[in-house]
């Protein structure tokens, strides 16, 4: 049984599930080149035919996320507005709608007054997606409309692998509500509690985000980085506008979310520091969200926990949730955020229609396309670029690591979710700590984490402190942990200010060449982890096919490009 899942609003995308397991899952912004694209993602359901040599007529059932449906057709005037060059309209969605439609959301009413007051083009309403799925793509299969929030607690709880576990999802907003805490026992789902967007600690987050010159719900994990770098001096001041009290999150401030949003504003010094203002609100965060999460696991007394939901990208609060001592064992989504919300919506209508359906422990996260030798090549020629084939291609990446070199990896299928993974990876040793800053510059980015580490599974024991428990949520770069002295010593590249790093482990099973190549790298230098990031430009998806790889290595000015089994050296290297 083929279930397809559809996701239109933020981060849209499209997945495939067929017995049970996710088969194919990529997002539209991988695609169209928009990151975090809003729209109906026409190019991620068409990709994901060819990938899978399907056509609507093999497709089952249909999962469209989102009560009321909201899918934005994507036309040139749609296209033109998530390109507007001044970010008028963009601003206007960020102060408007990020801060007061997830309000609106709990009412129908409400809802349709919201969407009419808009600027950007009006949503396929709920009674015409089936014909607009029909029209265009041949699908007469049953469509059924999937909660936001549930979407994301299924897409935790069917690729932990647990049978008992609590699973609770919390962001921004969706469908009216910020978190949901179910209870599952053997695919039986059970809500126990709710929290409304009103009280929304995620929003709370994003408000500080956008206060701190950065996009809110974009740009948090800036600010997860930057927070490090400061006290949290303003922590009681904010607990006086939302906190936690017997198994709520309470919004204090008597204000609707603008009002928040501007009270915060108000309360701050002129003269604040960012990096004091950070602090402050990741501190929040983790006493607000871990204090909330610990209520409900104690209660429902299972000791497995699964996570999902934007608020779930937040590494720092993985830690301190893992690290509570009502937990056994851990598990994060890994496309946590909206991305993940069509794999969500696909495991959830499964559900409905095979009530017998079990979670599944999810080995690897590669659900995207990927491209044969023949293609590279391909495109290597038409770019008229020098490379040279290397049948065990992996030796070579390794000595080059070894030498200091930069190397971009694309290989085998892509990512999904937010985090590089290894076959769309910018890979480097993990000795200079001075590289986040001349890489960064390279990437045109401003980050203040710094790089993420990819380590040799046999060392992760002698690499990272508390990990029992966390050991799959760890393949996936979705938690931090307290660094061993060995690897600070070692790997002082990545290994943040607080002493934690965000770690992906990799085992031979999982994906073998990316295993080989920190193997090789391992034999010549002594050292169990390399530096991976994300094999992109600023404000640029993930790469994802041959051209995408080569415009990226090339305005990065980086010093080889290892895609396939071809290598191509930058000019400046010749």
């Amino acid at each position: 049984m083929k279930i397809l899942g559809i996701h239109g609003v933020l981060d849209g995308g499209a997945a495939l599930i067929e017995d049970n397991k996710v088969i194919t899952a990529i997002n539209e912004e991988r695609l169209n080149r928009l990151k975090l694209t809003k729209g109906f993602p026409a190019k991620s359901i068409e990709k994901i035919f060819e990938i899978n040599n399907i056509s609507a007529k093999d497709i089952d059932f249909v999962a469209v996320v989102g009560r009321r449906g909201c899918l934005y057709p994507i036309t040139k005037p749609f296209i033109e507005w998530l390109k507007d060059p001044d970010n008028k309209i963009i601003k206007l969605k960020n102060d408007f709608e990020c801060f007061i439609a997830p309000f609106f959301g709990q009412s129908d009413f409400m809802w349709e007054l919201f969407q009419k007051s808009r600027r950007i083009p009006a949503p396929i309403k709920k009674q015409k997606i089936k014909k607009f799925l029909k029209d265009k793509y041949g699908l007469t299969c049953p469509v059924y409309f999937i909660d936001h929030h549930y979407a994301h607690i299924c897409s935790a709880y069917f690729t932990s692998g647990f049978d008992n576990a609590v699973v609770i999802s919390m962001d921004g907003g969706g469908d009216g509500f910020s978190s949901r805490v179910y209870k599952t026992e053997k695919g039986k789902l059970v809500n126990v509690h709710n929290v409304t967007t009103y009280n929304s600690l995620g929003n709370f987050y994003s408000y500080i985000t956008k206060l701190l010159g950065y996009k809110a719900h974009k740009h948090e994990g800036k600010i997860t980085g930057l927070a490090a770098y400061g006290k949290p001096i303003y922590l009681d001041m904010f607990k006086k506008l939302i906190t936690y009290k017997n198994g709520e999150i309470k919004n204090m401030s008597n204000s609707m979310m603008w009002g928040t949003y501007n009270k915060i504003k108000k309360l701050l010094p002129k003269d604040y520091k960012r990096e004091e203002v950070a602090a402050s609100i990741q501190a929040l965060l983790e006493d607000v969200a871990s204090k909330y999460c610990e209520y409900w696991i104690s209660k429902v007394g299972y000791r497995n926990v699964a996570l999902a939901g934007g608020v779930f990208a937040n590494v720092k609060l993985n830690q301190r949730i893992h690290e509570l001592s009502c937990v056994d064992n851990i598990f994060i989504h890994p496309g946590m955020g909206d991305g993940g919300l069509a794999v969500g919506g696909a495991f959830a209508l499964n559900l409905k229609v095979n009530p017998e359906a079990k979670s599944e422990k999810i080995q690897d996260a590669y659900f995207g396309p990927e491209y044969t030798n023949e293609e590279i090549e391909k495109e290597l020629k038409q770019h008229n670029l020098k490379y040279r084939y290397h049948e065990d291609v992996e030796v070579e990446i390794a000595k080059l690591l070894a030498e200091g070199k930069v190397v971009a990896r694309f290989n085998s299928r892509m990512e999904y979710g937010p985090r590089a993974l290894g076959n769309r990876s910018i890979l480097y040793q993990p000795t200079d700590p001075t590289v986040n800053d001349w890489l960064n510059k390279k990437l045109v980015r401003t980050e203040f984490m710094p790089f993420a580490p990819v380590t040799l599974t046999e060392f992760a024991e002698s690499s990272y402190k508390k990990l029992k428990g966390a050991e799959h949520a760890a393949k996936f770069m979705t938690i931090t942990f307290d660094c061993s002295e060995q690897m600070k010593k070692k790997c002082p590249a990545v290994v943040h200010v607080d002493g934690t790093a965000r770690p992906q482990m990799i085992d031979e099973k999982t994906n073998p060449s990316y295993y080989k190549i920190l193997k090789e790298y391992n034999k010549l230098t002594g050292i169990s982890s390399i530096i991976n990031t994300s094999f992109n430009m600023h404000e640029e998806p993930i790469v994802c096919s041959p051209y995408n790889a080569i415009r990226s290595f090339r305005q990065g000015h980086l010093d080889f490009l290892a895609i396939g089994n071809f290598i191509v050296s930058n000019k400046e290297n010749e």
